[in-house]
C-alpha cells in the first residue's frame, strides 16, 4: 500500500502530466464505475466534495435521496499505463459516502471495510490470495464479443497452442506498471481460458486489486482483438471460470493457522474458521457465485466444488488445505467464480471464518478421497451435503441465514436479495436454444 499524502497526489499529478483523474467504485453487483475529473478539479475531489447520482445505480438510492459523495483512498492512486503519455490518465479508487458525511451502507467497499475493521479489533489481520480466472475469445467483424475461439490450448499449455499467451504477457506486464504483483499465470484447462494468480495481501487492498485487474484484462484483451469474459460459464462442455481465495488470519506478523504439532499442520483457529465457513456456506452461495450462470458452473464433472467438505489431500471438496505449511499455511475456498464482487465476497468469508473461531465450530472430519466418485449414498453417510443447485435455492438459504444477512447489512441484503430474485424470474420465463432443439419438433 501507498501512503500518499495529500501534497504527495498534487505533486505527482503534475509531475507526470496527469490530465484525466478517475474517480471509481464499485456497485452492489461488482460493476465498477466512475467519474472522470480533470486535474483542475483535483483539490475539489481530494476535499471530498464530488458527487454523483446515486439513483443511476443499481441497489444504491432512490431519487429522493440520490446525491452520494466520492471520498477518494489516496492510496489508490495509479496512472493506466495503457493511456496516452502525454496528458495521462490516472485513477484513485475511493469510497461511497451520504451527504451528512457518513458512510453508505449500500457501498459494498464500505461492507468489507467494516468486516475488516471488526477483525482488527479482534488482533486480526485478513490476508487472501486470489486465483483469477477468465476467458479470451474471438471478437467478430463488427468488434463485438463472441464465444468463438481458434485455439485448442489445454491446461499449462504454451505458445503457439496457447493463442492468448501474447494478450496475458501483457496484461501481466501491465498490473506489474500498475504496483500489483503476480505470483503466476498460465493457460488454464479449456481452450481460450486463462488464470492469473494474484500476490497475498490484506483483504482490502486485494479486492482493490481484483477490480483492478479485471480493468485492465478487458482493457488489454481488447487491444490485441480478444474479448475478456469473467462470466461463470461461457461454454457447455468445458470448465468454468473461478475464482478460489487462498485465505489466512494473522496476529502480530504470526500465520494463526500453522501448528507445527498437529497432525495436519492446522491450529486451532484454522479448524474453527474452516468450521464457520462449512456452517454458512449454503448462505454465503449467493455472494461467492450471484449469477443464474454461476451454477452451470457448479455441476459435477468439471472440476468445481458441488460437495460441502473439506480435504488436505484432494482437489475434490469444497475447500482444500494447500502442502505448503509453516508460514504459508492457507485455506483454500474453491467455490468463489470471477463475476463475484470482491468486497462482499470477502467480506462473508472473513465473518463466516470469525464466527467459526467466536463459536468454537469444530468441522467434520476431512474427506481425502474424491467425492465425485462416491454414491449419493456414501456421501449421504459422511453427512456431505450439496452445495445450493441455483441461483434461487441460493437466495432462499441467504434469506435464512441471518449471520450472513447481519455481515452484508440491512441496506445491502434488502437490495441484493431483490435483484436476485428478480433475475431468476427473468430466466424463468426465458425461452432458451436448448429448449426449442429438444421440443419444437417433437411436440
Amino acid at each position: 500500500m501507498k501512503n500518499y499524502t495529500r501534497d504527495d497526489i498534487v505533486r505527482l499529478v503534475k509531475e507526470e502530466d496527469v490530465e484525466f483523474i478517475r474517480l471509481q467504485f464499485t456497485d452492489m453487483f461488482g460493476q465498477l464505475k466512475n467519474i472522470a475529473i480533470t486535474a483542475n478539479q483535483l483539490d475539489k475531489a481530494l476535499d471530498n466534495r464530488c458527487t454523483f447520482d446515486g439513483s443511476s445505480i443499481d441497489g444504491f438510492v432512490g431519487i429522493e435521496e440520490s446525491d452520494m459523495y466520492l471520498h477518494p483512498d489516496l492510496s489508490t492512486l495509479e496512472i493506466f499505463p495503457w493511456r496516452p503519455q502525454q496528458g495521462k490518465v490516472a485513477r484513485m479508487i475511493c469510497d461511497v459516502y451520504r451527504p451528512d458525511g457518513t458512510p453508505f451502507e449500500g457501498d459494498p467497499r464500505q461492507v468489507l471495510k467494516r468486516a475488516v475493521g471488526e477483525a482488527g479489533d479482534m488482533g486480526y489481520t485478513f490476508e487472501v490470495g486470489p486465483e483469477c480466472e477468465f476467458f479470451l475469445f474471438d471478437t467478430d467483424e463488427n468488434a463485438m464479443p463472441t464465444t468463438n475461439t481458434h485455439e485448442q490450448a489445454g491446461y499449462f499449455d504454451i505458445g503457439p497452442l496457447d493463442g492468448g499467451e501474447n494478450a496475458r504477457r501483457e496484461i501481466v506486464m501491465t498490473l506489474e506498471d500498475m504496483g500489483l504483483i503476480i505470483e503466476a499465470s498460465h493457460h488454464e484447462s479449456a481452450p481460450a481460458q486463462h488464470e492469473i494468480d494474484l500476490r497475498y495481501g490484506e483483504a482490502l487492498t486485494v479486492a482493490d486489486n481484483i477490480m483492478t485487474f479485471k480493468l485492465a484484462v478487458r482493457t488489454i484483451a481488447k487491444r490485441h482483438g480478444l474479448h475478456a469474459t469473467f462470466m461463470p460459464k461461457p461454454r457447455f462442455g468445458v470448465n468454468g471460470s473461478g475464482m478460489h481465495i487462498n485465505m489466512s488470519l494473522h496476529r502480530d506478523g504470526r500465520n494463526l493457522f500453522e501448528d507445527g504439532n498437529d497432525p495436519n499442520g492446522l491450529s486451532k483457529e484454522a479448524y474453527y474458521f474452516i468450521g464457520g465457513i462449512m456452517r454458512h456456506i449454503k448462505g454465503m452461495a449467493a455472494v461467492t457465485n450471484q449469477l443464474v450462470n454461476s451454477y452451470k458452473r457448479l455441476v459435477p464433472g468439471y472440476d468445481a466444488p458441488v460437495y460441502i467438505a473439506w480435504s488436505t489431500t484432494n482437489r475434490s471438496p469444497l475447500i482444500r488445505i494447500p502442502a505448503e505449511r509453516g508460514g504459508s499455511t492457507r485455506i483454500e475456498l474453491r467455490s468463489p467464480d470471477s463475476a463475484a464482487n470482491p468486497y462482499l465476497m470477502l467480506a462473508v468469508c472473513l465473518k463466516a471464518g470469525l464466527d467459526g473461531i467466536a463459536n468454537q465450530i469444530e468441522p467434520p472430519k476431512s474427506v481425502d478421497c474424491n467425492i465425485y466418485t462416491m454414491t449419493e449414498a456414501q456421501r449421504r453417510g459422511l453427512g456431505i451435503e450439496n452445495m445450493p443447485g441455483t441461483l434461487i435455492e441460493a437466495v432462499e438459504e441467504l434469506k435464512k441465514d441471518g449471520f450472513i444477512l447481519d455481515v452484508l447489512g440491512k441496506h445491502v441484503a434488502e437490495k441484493y436479495i431483490a435483484a436476485k430474485e428478480q433475475e431468476w424470474q427473468q430466466y424463468r420465463a426465458h425461452v432458451s436454444e436448448w429448449e426449442i432443439r429438444q421440443y419444437l419438433y417433437r411436440y
